[in-house]
This record gives C-alpha cells, sequence and structure tokens, in this order.
C-alpha cells in the first residue's frame, strides 16, 4: 500500500507498526493477548517470520531494542506521517522516540522489506 500512496501523495499513520507486539518478541511467543486475539491470529502468515528474524537480527548488531528497529524502518518510508504507537510502558515511548534517530542502512532497510508478502485482510 505504501507505493501507492507514494504515487497518489498521500501520507500515512501506521495503525498496529509493531505487529500487535510481534516485531518486538521472538516468532511464536505467546503472550495474554495474542491467546486470546482471533483477530489478530489471522493477521499474519508464517511467511511474516522472517520479517521477525530480520528485525531481530538487526537489533541484535546495533544493540538496540527490535520496536526501535520496527519503527525505524517505518520512519524511513516517505509517505509515513507517523506511527500510532500504543505504549503501555515507559520504554515504548523510549524506544518510539529513540527510533526517530536510528538511521538503517539501505541494505537494512532492504533485509526488512524484501521478506513481505502483500495480502488482503478480511472481517473483524
Amino acid at each position: 500500500m505504501l507505493p501507492l500512496c507514494a504515487d497518489q501523495g498521500v501520507g500515512v499513520l501506521p495503525w498496529s507498526p509493531l505487529a500487535r507486539g510481534r516485531l518486538t518478541r521472538d516468532w511464536g511467543t505467546v503472550t495474554d493477548r495474542s491467546a486470546h486475539d482471533d483477530f489478530g491470529g489471522r493477521l499474519y502468515l508464517e511467511s511474516d517470520r522472517a520479517i521477525v528474524e530480520a528485525v531481530t537480527r538487526i537489533a541484535a548488531e546495533r544493540g538496540v531494542p527490535r520496536a526501535r528497529v520496527a519503527l525505524a524502518w517505518l520512519l524511513h518510508q516517505d509517505t509515513v506521517a507517523a506511527p500510532i504507537v500504543g505504549a503501555a510502558k515507559p520504554h515504548h515511548v523510549e524506544d518510539a522516540v529513540a527510533a526517530v534517530g536510528l538511521e538503517l542502512s539501505d541494505k537494512e532497510i532492504e533485509e526488512l522489506q524484501q521478506p513481505y508478502t502483500p495480502r488482503a485482510v478480511s472481517g473483524h
């Protein structure tokens, strides 16, 4: 959707920029929320594991939390005006603010977006 928005001059406020927390923890980790989130369970596919692994690898190499890498990637997208970040703890705000200053290389950006597979999501 981001290329279409860029083409049409539309700004984006991404919802759930951390993929309901999936980008901040190991793939397959079950939380209280994910255990009862039927809609969220339909949003992500096994193919998304590669994205989580890329976030994990880059965060480890950089020595920063995964959330910072995921948000930094989002902020590198020309159409993104600001992500909608749900902050339940002080470090969530700290990571969101710090992501603004995290410059990702072209190689890192490619590693993060290459595995993504566009798809339609229907039903709530």
